[in-house]
C-alpha cells in the first residue's frame, strides 16, 4: 500500500481495495454454493461489520499511511492483538492464561524492537516521555494507525455474531462491497488524479492488494475468526513484521540490526506463548457456543493464515541501520 500513494490518492485505494476483492469473494462463494445473507438481521450485522473493519480500518489505514513513516505505525498497527484478547475475554469468556498473557506483551516487545528507532525505543525503556513527545510521535498519522487497530480489533470480534446470521465468507465478501462504497464516494469528493498518474506496474500493484492483499488473506482470516479462538488467532499478526523484514533482507538486501534480530525471536516466541493456551481452552469454549464446534485453530489453519497475514497490514516503513 505503501509504495503505491505516489500514484493515486489514500481513499481510492483503500476503495479498490476492498470492493473488487469483496465483488471476487462473492462471486466465488456463490460459485461454490454458499448461501446469501437472509433476513434483516443478517444484514444489519454485516452492515455494521462493513463500516467497522472496512470503512473505517481500511480509511484509518490509508490515512495513516500518507501521514506516518516510522516504525511506531506499524507498532500501533500490529498492537491489536492485546485489544483482542481483552474483548473477547469479556464478551466471549476467551480464558487468557498467564502464557498467553506474557505472550502478548512479549509480541508487543518484539515488533517495537523491530520497528522503532533505536533512539526513540531507549527513551521508552528509560521512561523519558520528554524525548518521545520532542520527537513527534504522537503525530495525525499515529492517531489514524490507532484507529486502524481499534477497528481492526472490533472487526474481528463482531465476526462471531455475523456468522450467526450468514455464510462467513459471503458475509466478509459483503462487507468489503458495502464497507468499500462510503471510500470510494469520499474519494469521488474530496480526492483528484485518483488513478491517471497509475503506471502498468501500478494497477499490477492495485490487482494484487486487492487479490492477495482482501479477497484470499480477508477470506481466511474471519472464515478461521468464525471458529476458531479470535486471541490465537489475532496473534499471528504479531509476524507481520517479522515477514517484512524477511522480505526486504531478501529482496531489497537490507541487513537487520542485533536489536532486530532479538525483536524477531521474542516475536516468534510471543506467538508460541500465545498459541499454546488452546490446549486448555476446549472445555470453555464448548460452553461459549461455539459455531462450528472447532475451538482452536489446527497448526495446519495457523500455518496457513500465518503465511497470508503480511498482506493484511502494512509492512514495517523503515528498517533501522547499522
Amino acid at each position: 500500500m505503501k509504495a503505491l500513494l505516489p500514484q493515486t490518492s489514500p481513499m481510492f485505494m483503500a476503495a479498490v481495495r476492498l470492493i473488487p476483492a469483496g465483488i471476487l469473494l462473492v462471486l466465488g462463494a456463490a460459485y461454490f454454493g454458499r448461501q446469501q445473507p437472509k433476513g434483516w438481521h443478517a444484514w444489519l450485522w454485516i452492515s455494521l461489520f462493513a463500516l467497522v473493519d472496512g470503512t473505517m480500518f481500511q480509511g484509518f489505514l490509508a490515512q495513516g499511511l500518507v501521514r506516518t513513516n516510522a516504525g511506531l505505525g506499524s507498532l500501533l498497527i500490529d498492537s491489536q492483538p492485546l485489544a483482542v484478547a481483552v474483548m473477547a475475554a469479556v464478551l466471549y469468556k476467551e480464558r487468557i492464561g498467564i502464557g498467553a498473557t506474557l505472550g502478548l506483551f512479549v509480541g508487543i516487545v518484539g515488533i517495537g524492537l523491530i520497528g522503532l528507532p533505536s533512539e526513540l525505543m531507549t527513551a521508552l525503556l528509560a521512561g523519558d516521555l520528554a524525548t518521545v513527545l520532542e520527537a513527534g510521535v504522537f503525530t495525525l498519522g499515529e492517531w489514524f494507525m490507532l484507529g486502524a487497530s481499534l477497528s481492526m480489533a472490533i472487526g474481528t470480534i463482531l465476526i462471531r455474531p455475523v456468522v450467526r446470521h450468514a455464510d462467513p465468507v459471503m458475509a466478509t465478501g459483503w462487507h468489503m462491497i458495502i464497507g468499500g462504497l462510503p471510500l470510494l464516494f469520499l474519494s469521488t469528493q474530496i480526492e483528484q488524479n485518483q488513478w491517471q498518474d497509475l503506471s502498468a506496474w501500478g494497477w499490477l500493484g492495485m490487482a494484487y492488494m486487492a487479490i492477495m492483499g482482501s479477497a484470499i488473506a480477508y477470506g481466511l482470516f474471519f472464515f478461521f475468526a468464525s471458529s476458531g479462538s479470535l486471541t490465537t488467532l489475532s496473534a499471528l499478526t504479531f509476524s507481520t513484521p517479522v515477514f517484512a523484514l524477511m522480505f526486504s533482507s531478501l529482496f531489497l538486501g537490507e541487513h537487520l540490526t542485533l536489536v532486530q534480530w532479538i525483536g524477531v525471536i521474542l516475536t516468534l516466541s510471543s506467538i508460541y506463548l500465545v498459541s499454546m493456551r488452546g490446549s486448555g481452552q476446549d472445555g470453555n469454549d464448548e460452553e461459549t457456543g461455539d459455531i462450528s464446534g472447532t475451538n482452536i485453530l489446527s497448526a495446519t489453519e495457523q500455518v496457513v493464515v500465518s503465511s497470508v497475514m503480511p498482506v493484511l497490514q502494512k509492512p514495517v516503513n523503515e528498517s533501522r541501520r547499522d
